[in-house]
Order: structure tokens, then C-alpha cells, then sequence
């Protein structure tokens, strides 16, 4: 049954709709702003000054006060730089021959550091296993992530000798270290759900990790695969130096003779080489991911 709001109702609701501001309605100005709490901002704060208080600490240290030389001294880098405005390509084939074999390297050390790096991210992750095996996991690959790939190239080139399989080893080992913290670190924001559904039906823990973990984690895996192989070429190109093979090395005597022509060549080089891979790695990662 219908029941008519009586007189004094619709005289209340008269006024409910009169006492609001026709100007209020749809105002962003009249809009009240919430505000954060003062504990909170007063983290900020404190984040801030500990921010700039980091930055002070180091400047000194930095020589961060020598930058106005790139003001004074621009002169200097001019001249140095023009040395480099006319590449002399007259050794192409043997400079790209160098490139490709640089680019082989960091295919391998990435490849390796990948196999080794899924397990051992597994083993670090603290959402899959107990603590007394997560811990010494992790420091372990802290220690492989904390020295350069310089550091492991030489030596590897005092185990091995000179030549490409130093690079190779150099790139596994430091990349095992960098793999095994992105990858846990992915499987540690998966949604539990999925294993625990899996979990339910009596399943053991590897296949809990198979089945339940990896299929979540398989897009980013290889969208971090394929950008630590884009900066896994630049590395490569700096082993070089010590002896690891590839165009580093040939880039290295070009410098220590003051061959600039030969040298700016070897960088066009690297810099398409490198380019080059960027665009294919992110023609894959759109796919993949």
C-alpha cells in the first residue's frame, strides 16, 4: 500500500534542498580538501631532510664543487671531442666481426645467469622458503651482485686465459646475483591464491612453485630478461679492457694509441649495435608482457 508523505515532510524536505547553495552544487571551489594527518607529513618531512642531508654529506667527498669546470674548461672537451667527428671505417668488417662476438658474449652470460638465476631467486624468496634458507641464499647472491663484472673477468682470465669464455663467465656470475633479486622479488608480490588452490588439492611444494608461482611470474621474468641483455652487451663491451674479448678490446688499444678515427668508428658501431637490440627487445616485450 502506497502511503503520501504527509505536509510537514515535504515542507522539511523543502528546506533540506533550499538550504544547499545552488553556487555549492558541482563548485570544485566549495569542495573541502582533505588533509593528511601531522604524523604523516611530518615523515615526509623528515624523508625530505634526510634526502638533502644525504646529498650534503656527499658533496664534498663527490668533488661535486668541481662542476663549474664543465663551464670553464668547456674548451678542453671541445677540442678533445673533434678528434672524434671524423670515424674512420676503413676496418668495418673487422670492427663488426668484434661486435657480433661482444654480443655473444652477453647472450651466453645472460642465458646462464637466467638457468641458475630461477632456481636461486626461488630459494630467495621469502613467501616460498623458511628463513634459514632465504637468508644465506641472499647474502650469497649479495656478494655475486656487489662485484663488478671487471672484477670476475680478471679473474677469469687468470683461470681460463684470455678470450671470450672470461666474458662469459664474468656476465654469469655478476647477472646470477642481479637475476636471483629481481626474479624473488616478483615472486614475492604474486597473489597467493593461486597456490593455495593448488596447495589444497595435496600437491607438493614443487609443484606448487611450477604450477602455482611461475605461470604468474613467466611475463616479467622475461621482460627482465630481455633488458639485462641490453645492458649485458654494454658490459660486455667494457671487458674488453681486461682482456675478456670482443670489441672492448680493440676499443681499448684504439684509445691507448690515440687512434680517436678508428676509435669514434668502433663506438657507431656498439651504439647501433645496441639500438639495434633495444628495438628488438621491445618488439618482444610487447608481445610477451
Amino acid at each position: 500500500m502506497l502511503q503520501v508523505p504527509d505536509q510537514a515532510g515535504l515542507e522539511r524536505a523543502g528546506s533540506a534542498v533550499t538550504a544547499t547553495p545552488a553556487h555549492a552544487v558541482g563548485d570544485p571551489a566549495a569542495i573541502a580538501v582533505p588533509s593528511h594527518p601531522l604524523g604523516r607529513r611530518i615523515r615526509g618531512w623528515l624523508a625530505w631532510a634526510a634526502i638533502f642531508a644525504l646529498l650534503a654529506w656527499a658533496w664534498a667527498p663527490a668533488e661535486m664543487y668541481r662542476v663549474v669546470a664543465l663551464f670553464t674548461d668547456w674548451r678542453n672537451m671541445a677540442q678533445f671531442g673533434a678528434a672524434f667527428l671524423k670515424p674512420n671505417f676503413h676496418d668495418w668488417d673487422q670492427y663488426l666481426a668484434d661486435m657480433v662476438v661482444t654480443v655473444q658474449i652477453a647472450i651466453w652470460g645472460t642465458a646462464l645467469a637466467v638457468v641458475f638465476g630461477i632456481p636461486f631467486s626461488i630459494l630467495s624468496a621469502a613467501n616460498v622458503c623458511p628463513q634459514c634458507i632465504v637468508q644465506p641464499v641472499r647474502r650469497l647472491m649479495d656478494a655475486c651482485r656487489a662485484i663488478n663484472e671487471i672484477v670476475f673477468a680478471l679473474m677469469f682470465v687468470v683461470a681460463v686465459g684470455l678470450g671470450p669464455f672470461a666474458g662469459v663467465m664474468a656476465i654469469f656470475v655478476h647477472n646470477l646475483g642481479v637475476f636471483s633479486k629481481l626474479f624473488s622479488e616478483a615472486v614475492e608480490a604474486i597473489d597467493p591464491r593461486p597456490v593455495e588452490g593448488i596447495r589444497a588439492t595435496g600437491a607438493r611444494r614443487v609443484q606448487e612453485v611450477v604450477f602455482g608461482v611461475v605461470p604468474q611470474v613467466l611475463p616479467l621474468w622475461s621482460s627482465l630478461t630481455l633488458y639485462r641483455l641490453e645492458t649485458n652487451v654494454r658490459s660486455a663491451t667494457t671487458l674488453g679492457i681486461v682482456g675478456a674479448g670482443g670489441i672492448g678490446q680493440t676499443l681499448y688499444e684504439s684509445i691507448r694509441s690515440f687512434q680517436y678515427a678508428e676509435t669514434a668508428a668502433q663506438i657507431i658501431i656498439v651504439v647501433v649495435a645496441v639500438v639495434a637490440i633495444d628495438l628488438l627487445s621491445a618488439r618482444i616485450r610487447r608481445t610477451l608482457v
